[in-house]
């Protein structure tokens, strides 16, 4: 690999990991009783804590069902994860593939609930070979806050890459 691609691609992580959590977003709704009973469908989950009549309670792994895009929605310039992204396409790494997640949960969330979630470029290690192509490893660190309250993280980690060529 170019090693001037690659001082570029390390000078552009360091830039946006001095945003600190620069992107925050605001949940669309409330916590509330309609989302918990689709997810709990969806998830094929039965649990009367969650469901209407129990504890008022939503199940900790929703955290970032609050605070999604949506359909139509798009991440703002300031999210670091997407900044990032989009500077390893501009420099040729045009694929991506999910490789883990790591949630912690401080406490329930409970119905009525305003969330917000900041975002904070964690890491970019590389370049790495993988069986899939050259590439960065680009971990974010979401957290989650009920006002001051931190109630939930994450750490979430791509694989950003050239595609190698078929044989």
């Amino acid at each position: 690999m170019d090693p001037a691609l690659h001082e570029k691609v390390m000078a552009e992580a360091e830039r946006i990991k001095a945003w600190g959590e620069a992107a925050e977003r605001h949940a669309r709704d409330e916590v509330n009783q309609p989302t918990i009973n689709n997810w709990l469908e969806a998830m094929g989950l039965s649990n009367p804590r969650f469901e209407k009549g129990g504890a008022g309670e939503a199940p900790p792994s929703m955290a970032q069902v609050w605070t999604m895009y949506g359909l139509g929605g798009k991440p703002s310039q300031d999210d670091p994860l997407h900044a990032m992204m989009r500077a390893l396409t501009d420099a040729g790494f045009t694929a991506v593939l999910g490789t883990n997640c790591e949630q912690s949960y401080e406490r329930y969330l409970r119905v009525g609930e305003q969330l917000r979630v900041t975002t904070a470029l964690d890491s970019v290690v590389g370049p790495k070979a993988t069986g899939m192509g050259v590439g960065y490893f680009v971990t974010s660190r979401n957290t989650w806050y009920v006002g001051d309250e931190r109630v939930a993280t994450m750490l979430f980690r791509v694989l950003k890459f050239i595609p190698r060529a078929a044989s």
